[in-house]
């Protein structure tokens, strides 16, 4: 069996690079500035004297945050397969761009009613399709055309981008709800960051309109091994796979969320006592986690990606639970110091998995299979970790539940890396 990325591309510009990162910088961004604003547009949008607006919220943004993605996964990694992976990451910049303008001058309860609601989890729900294509599609651009020396560094690239654009979002909404008064944002200063989006869109666009489409996808396509439905192609043959690279997940999708979007809330309202400053810890620590990526990536190519992999998994197995103890102390310093230990140790479960997941199937269905794992591993345990770390708090009263959670599930991950088929070792190597 030939290796599965194939031999080593052309050498192509930066610019080609850039458009395959950058796109993860705008849908991060969009997706991001919605749950920060949360607050501010929900009475707008879903008020509690509205019954029928109150059901909108609680099904469509149920819709919106765990069925649209895998969907976007499946449906974009299809058009990546059948069509190339210029083509989705096209359609990908697009489906979040066009919905985020239109939030931004959208009417509101006020002004249409309860349909007022229907149309932003619309535009939410497209917004989920692409989020679930876009970091794929990303990762299997930047990996299929960087060089073998380099793929663990360029892949990196798109998840450094996607915490960016969380980064960015937070930036710009903190800066707007420090210069506008509540009465403000809440009338007009809510709609800037969306409408701000635009500039984001087209500097995206203008990067990915003339990219080339990659090496192991024209091959595919010349040597007659396009498929016609490549996500049954994957169900029937490729299966194990999809399974497998959902248990190296694990620990990828829940740590992140739980450690950096749920952090904040667990500082302010269970750790006694509360930190005062638990957003700025966590932007620190952000900061940290976005420029440490790209350098877990380079380290996975010099000595191998499963290596990198599962010496951070183990890392984490055996610092995660002294360090929530740090964090409940309350001292600013130790919590401060946790996170950025768990920065360090992420950075090197997030920057060698794009190149690893890419690697894990022919490039015939590469972003169905790749589609099909990650979004599922992200919708079942990542944006669920929030909810069930709370509800473990709740049941046990153990402030360190959620590390124990978190280290039940790395156990999985680092034995499903352990255990990796040859053909995976050497894709991960």
């Amino acid at each position: 069996m030939s290796p599965p990325l194939g031999p080593s591309p052309k050498p192509v510009p930066l610019r080609t690079q850039l458009a395959g990162a950058f796109g993860n910088i705008l849908e991060w961004y969009d997706f991001a500035v919605f749950g920060f604003l949360a607050p501010v547009m929900s009475p707008l949008f879903f008020p509690a004297s509205d019954p029928v607006a109150g059901l909108l919220k609680t099904y469509g943004i149920f819709a919106a945050g765990y069925f649209m993605r895998p969907l976007g996964g499946v449906v974009l990694g299809w058009i990546g397969d059948r069509l190339g992976r210029r083509r989705s990451l096209q359609i990908s910049i697009f489906l979040m761009a066009v919905p985020t303008v239109l939030v931004g001058i959208l009417p509101t309860h006020a002004t249409l009613g309860a349909g007022a609601a229907l149309l932003l989890i619309l535009l939410r729900l497209v917004q989920g399709v692409s989020v679930g294509g876009e970091l794929i599609g990303s990762a299997a651009y930047l990996v299929e055309t960087a060089p073998p020396e380099r793929r663990g560094l360029t892949g990196s690239l798109s998840v450094s981008g996607a915490v960016g654009g969380i980064l960015l979002g937070s930036l710009v909404v903190t800066v707007l709800t420090a210069l506008l008064p509540e009465t403000a944002l809440s009338a007009w200063g809510w709609r800037v960051p969306f409408l701000c989006g635009a500039i984001i869109f087209g500097a995206g666009f203008w990067l990915r309109r003339h990219m080339p489409e990659t090496e192991a996808f024209e091959s595919t396509r010349k040597e007659g091994g396009i498929r016609y439905n490549p996500v049954a192609d994957v169900l029937r043959h490729h299966l194990p796979q999809v399974l497998h690279l959902v248990l190296i997940l694990l620990l990828f999708a829940s740590s992140f969320y739980t450690l950096f979007v749920w952090m904040p809330a667990y500082l302010e309202d269970f750790v006694e006592p509360p930190v005062d400053r638990a957003l700025l810890v966590n932007t620190v620590a952000m900061v940290v986690l976005v420029l440490a990526i790209p350098l877990m990536g380079w380290l996975s190519d010099r000595i191998g990606r499963r290596l990198v992999l599962t010496l951070a998994t183990a890392g984490f197995l055996l610092l995660a639970y002294p360090l929530f103890q740090w964090i409940d102390t309350g001292s600013l310093g130790l919590v401060l110091a946790a996170q950025l230990i768990f920065a360090i140790i992420l950075a090197g479960i997030q920057g060698p998995m794009p190149a690893t997941m890419i690697a894990m199937f022919p490039p015939e269905n590469r972003l169905s299979g790749v589609g099909l794992a990650y979004n599922l591993a992200l919708a079942l345990f990542g944006g669920t970790s929030p909810m069930v770390c709370t509800w473990l708090i709740a049941v046990t009263g153990l402030k360190t539940a959620p590390a124990l959670y978190l280290i039940t599930l790395g156990l999985i991950t680092f034995f499903a890396l352990v255990l990796a088929s040859p053909r995976e070792e050497r894709a991960q190597a």
